[in-house]
């Protein structure tokens, strides 16, 4: 295959750690657990958005774009990043944040704000809705915006983790699964195309953290077909197994739950690895109870990719605290 990687530029400290966690193998006595670090992406504490950024980012510069402007809840780490790619590359940011105007200033709502993005609060209102209307006013005032997707998930930014693949073939350990948190679908598209790209046997478990399994397929299938097209990669999507899991979303996105607090005790306390409370840590929740009911085996091989997101812990302290 001639594959086409799109145009980037170099955002993320790449590539990013992979490490052995062995007091967690030992402490569930199997399977061997790795993680793949892309918490250390380098970009406002880092995270899996910092990878798709190098790609819309270029894209927007490509079309003359002296602002970024894109969506988010009001702790999203999507929008804090993106916050951050604007300030590197000397351009405006608007942030549309879901809800009411916040009186706190904790997590990544206060590094919105020291990063200089305007926050716009959609207030009740359709969040595409605001976002299609914020947009219209930038242009109109001639702010020349580029409309960044939710979660930097179309095909030009989850392409990014079809190449992320190739920088985990490059670090020379092999997985018999790849577990992560999945949300707008891109990074679960990315990597089932790159392993497609690479001919890596893989299984790659997303576990949502919004959504339930058919509305996530929903979204990966079409991306996942957008993304082989982009990239020149011989894929059938419909050939592929997606294979997500909704069986841990517990009170719903956003909301920590007994399972997601123990997970990042855990996690942070015989690894010194810090999880977040909406990704991250229901993630690991999930890859915690599939080992205790034997759905992963001893004598597997797994692969956590932490997609960051640990600014948010801030904004969840008396509730990780309250046990």
């Amino acid at each position: 295959m001639n594959i086409h990687e799109p145009a980037h530029v170099q955002i993320a400290h790449l590539p990013t750690p992979l490490e052995p966690l062995p007091h967690l193998s030992e402490h569930f006595a199997g399977p061997e657990l790795w993680i793949k670090r892309d918490d250390q992406t380098g970009l406002a504490f880092g995270g899996n958005k910092t990878r798709k950024l190098e790609y819309l980012v270029a894209d927007a510069l490509d079309h003359g774009a002296r602002m970024l402007i894109t969506r988010g809840a009001r702790q999203s780490n999507h929008c804090r990043q993106t916050a951050a790619a604007a300030a590197k590359y000397g351009l405006e940011c608007i942030l549309v944040l879901t809800g009411e105007q916040a009186s706190e200033t904790g997590g990544n709502l206060l590094l919105d704000r020291i990063l200089g993005a305007e926050i716009v609060w959609t207030e009740g209102n359709d969040p595409d809705s605001v976002l299609e209307s914020s947009f219209e006013r930038a242009e109109q005032a001639g702010r020349n915006p580029a409309l960044i997707p939710y979660g930097g998930s179309n095909e030009i930014g989850a392409c990014a983790y079809a190449f992320a693949m190739r920088e985990l073939q490059s670090q020379g350990q092999t997985f018999d699964r790849i577990l992560f948190a999945s949300s707008s679908g891109g990074t679960q598209a990315g990597m089932i195309a790159g392993a497609a790209m690479e001919g890596m046997p893989v299984r790659v478990t997303g576990i949502s953290v919004d959504l339930d399994s058919e509305s996530l397929r929903g979204r990966i299938t079409p991306l996942l077909e957008r993304i082989a097209d982009l990239i020149n990669l011989d894929l059938d999507p419909a050939a592929v197994e997606i294979d997500v899991n909704d069986n841990y979303l517990g009170g719903g996105y956003a909301v920590m739950g007994e399972p997601e607090r123990a997970a990042i005790e855990l996690f942070a306390r015989l690894e010194g690895v810090l999880l977040d409370p909406v990704y991250t840590g229901r993630a690991a929740a999930g890859l915690i109870d599939l080992i205790q009911r034997g759905e992963i085996q001893p004598d597997e091989r797994v692969l956590f990719w932490h997609t960051g997101g640990t600014p948010a812990i801030f904004a969840y302290g008396e509730e990780l605290l309250s046990k």
